[in-house]
């Protein structure tokens, strides 16, 4: 770990205050002009909210660890504040995974908000200033995982977000999403007129990141936009070719600001037409191979026909805890990740352990000894044979 001395006065002037603890010490750009660039002929390894599988989602330390886990992307939930301000957090309200129930002079921001058709009672984040935002702290979302971090970590904004990608010592992409963006412009309205999805893409252009999938730019800065709301990633092609991704819901939830079923968001037309605005598409793990009482069915043809459209496809989320996994990977992860990516084919994978994808990834493409490569078609075919017969 480098002394504070070689830690460049931004990120310094970033963290200082916004934390509430000792300075989480970053490797600096100026010691690694010449950076690793980042891979591009397997699968993209993307954090899901950093390494939320071991510490408390989008937080610094979460997307410090994933990127030391190997991560080609950190990813990120981007809503916006009372005042305007960009910051990471997954959910428009804070009751879930923040202290907020503890802060008695917050107490009458209680508020009933219709979020996505379902009125939803608690605090959110629309209604406080960064700095009121500042003040709370973080804890892990699932009880089953590490408690140990709770209340350690705060609140991160965009630029914070960018600034950990950006001084990483090796190239390590971004991939943040465009969060709740109708419940975002009908409650922070910004004094130049503007709307969420234009300070989203102004914030990325002010830190260089643009360019087309593989283009020069995106090589040195690699990005992917993405969003539940198709008619933002329309909007926002007009200000940036970077690249987009749809994501798709469970098949029962329809697009949260055009209202199309998810059949009509996963058809062949609708693939002709979107295409020439996303590069792909990120749809949940299970509307691809779905579920019986927890053991694979057989898979849809979901992936092959957005193949044909020339779509990526990044599911998500993979998780190694056992209630995640299916039956048919036999509480092993690394049996999942053979299966979605030497089986169904998919191109990137959102997930809570970095670690646990990285190694996987490296162990998968290390020469084997004579005989293991067969051992590992025979694992394979077990798995595909596990689900046909279901």
């Amino acid at each position: 770990m480098m002394s504070l001395w070689f830690i460049p006065f931004l990120f310094l002037s970033l963290f200082d205050e916004a934390i509430g603890r000792p300075f989480y010490e970053l490797p600096s750009k100026l010691q690694n002009r010449h950076k690793e660039p980042i891979q591009s002929f397997r699968p993209y390894n993307i954090a899901h909210r950093g390494s939320n599988g071991e510490i408390p989602e989008e937080t610094v330390d979460a997307y410090m660890r994933a990127i030391e886990e190997g991560a080609d992307f950190i990813e990120t939930d981007i809503l916006a504040t009372k005042d305007g301000a960009l910051i990471c957090f997954h959910d428009v309200n804070l009751d879930d995974i923040t202290d907020i129930a503890d802060h008695k002079e917050f107490a009458g921001r209680k508020a009933t908000y219709e979020v996505q058709g379902e009125n939803i009672t608690g605090y959110f984040v629309v209604d406080f200033t960064l700095d009121e935002l500042k003040s709370l702290t973080l804890k892990q979302r699932y009880k089953f995982r590490d408690q140990q971090y709770n209340g350690k970590f705060s609140i991160i904004t965009f630029e914070e977000f960018i600034a950990i990608a950006l001084d990483a010592n090796r190239i390590v992409g971004i991939y943040p999403e465009i969060k709740n963006p109708i419940f975002i412009n009908q409650h922070v309205k910004w004094a130049d007129g503007k709307k969420f999805e234009d300070k989203f893409v102004e914030t990325l252009l002010k830190y260089g990141y643009k360019g087309s999938y593989k283009s020069k730019e995106w090589q040195e800065q690699p990005v992917f936009i993405q969003s539940f709301a198709p008619a933002s990633l329309i909007y926002i092609s007009n200000m940036t070719d970077s690249p987009k991704i749809l994501l798709i819901d469970d098949v029962d939830i329809p697009t949260q600001d055009t209202n199309q079923t998810y059949a009509q968001i996963t058809s062949d037309s609708y693939f002709a037409y979107i295409k020439d605005y996303v590069l792909g598409i990120g749809p949940w793990k299970d509307t691809i191979v779905p579920p019986n009482d927890n053991h694979l069915s057989s898979a849809t043809d979901l992936v092959a026909r957005a193949h044909a459209h020339n779509l990526q496809v990044h599911p998500y989320t993979f998780r190694n805890e056992n209630q995640f996994l299916h039956f048919n990977f036999h509480q092993d992860p690394y049996d999942e990740y053979d299966y979605w990516i030497n089986v169904i084919g998919v191109d990137g994978l959102f997930t809570d352990f970095t670690g646990s994808l990285h190694h996987y990834q490296e162990w998968a493409s290390t020469p084997k000894p004579k005989g293991a490569e067969s051992d590992i078609l025979k694992r394979i075919a077990s798995i595909i044979s596990s689900y046909k017969h279901e």
